[in-house]
């Protein structure tokens, strides 16, 4: 009989590093959005991580900016 292993489970949070790398953008970028509050993130003593969910709002916000962007050109 063979050992089946389980599908990992979602990753329920990322470091800015691979939050960036998610998002196709570099890693000082990914900082500066965290800075500005575009970013949002939680902390786990010194660590600062990114939700998932955190990632999906952010790039609601660049398809928001996008659509305010193409209305007034």
């Amino acid at each position: 009989m063979s050992a089946t292993l389980a599908a990992p489970a979602e990753r329920l949070l990322y470091r800015p590093e691979e939050a960036a790398a998610a998002l196709g953008i570099g890693r000082s970028l990914i900082y500066e959005e965290i800075r500005l509050g575009r970013l949002q993130t939680v902390r786990i003593g010194r660590r600062r991580l990114v939700p998932p969910e955190y990632v999906a709002q952010y790039i609601e916000l660049l398809k928001r900016e996008a659509e305010v962007g193409t209305r007034t050109v």
